[in-house]
């Protein structure tokens, strides 16, 4: 991933990232639903890989689901946050660019996760093909690839609709700004903290690529991954795909 991008975590949103989620147990709840709605389980292997694990939102329930996670961030912080609450799961955490994980395999795998928008995190569309290239090489027959993206490519927000608040409380404030490019869009995160002398703003800008749900089950079906459900929950774009049983 670009410099931008990980500057932008591991700067500026890594350490509110929690406090921008908000309630973790109701959010990976929601995430071990979804895993239960696809029949995601181990198998074989019984190893799941977590790209942008970020703190933890799927690699936890996936943990309690019976798998062994390897859990991927290039954001120190988010790890560190996700290592508090590992406890007596198998979770092993990596620092690393998402891009090379099959360094960290030395078998293919039941089960692989992308979640939380971070394909559209990737520098490029042949990014993104590269990488579901590696994830369909990296899966065992009828293993399970698992990603959640916003679509940013089919419309774009005009005016004032582009101002995103995304949560505020009495100690912080934090809205997005998006602007459009050609294939990306420009992130703006403005985040307002109250300090004890009044409010500071301090601000981060980085891309994300414009990829349309249709492109990616396209570079899914080159790479032998069949598509096994899809939905859309509060502008998320949800797709597991299955690695074909005679590839």
């Amino acid at each position: 991933m670009s410099s931008s991008v990980f500057d932008h975590y591991n700067r500026h949103l890594g350490p509110i990232y929690a406090w921008m989620v908000g309630d973790f147990d109701a959010a990976a709840e929601q995430m071990a639903t979804y895993f239960e709605s696809v029949d995601l389980q181990p198998f074989e292997s019984r190893t799941a890989i977590d790209l942008g694990c970020g703190h933890g939102l799927q690699a936890i329930p996936l943990a309690k689901q019976g798998f062994n996670v390897i859990a991927i961030d290039n954001c120190e912080q988010l790890l560190e946050s996700l290592g508090s609450r590992i406890n007596d799961l198998t979770v092993q955490t990596i620092h690393d660019d998402l891009r090379v994980f099959e360094d960290h395999i030395s078998e293919p795998v039941d089960a692989i996760v992308c979640m939380g928008d971070t394909l559209t995190h990737l520098d490029s569309v042949d990014d993104v093909t590269s990488l579901v290239g590696s994830i369909s090489r990296s899966l065992n027959p009828g293993g399970a690839f698992c990603t959640s993206f916003r679509d940013y490519a089919s419309t774009e927000l005009i005016g004032l609709s582009r101002f995103i608040p995304v949560r505020s409380d009495d100690e912080r404030i934090h809205t997005c700004f998006l602007e459009y490019g050609s294939n990306v869009v420009h992130v703006h995160d403005l985040i307002h903290t109250r300090k004890n002398d009044g409010w500071t703003m301090s601000a981060s800008v980085y891309d994300k690529i414009r990829l349309a749900p249709s492109l990616l089950k396209e570079i899914a079906q080159q790479h032998d991954l069949e598509l096994a459900h899809e939905s859309t929950e509060q502008g998320m774009c949800y797709n597991t795909f299955r690695l074909a049983a005679d590839s």
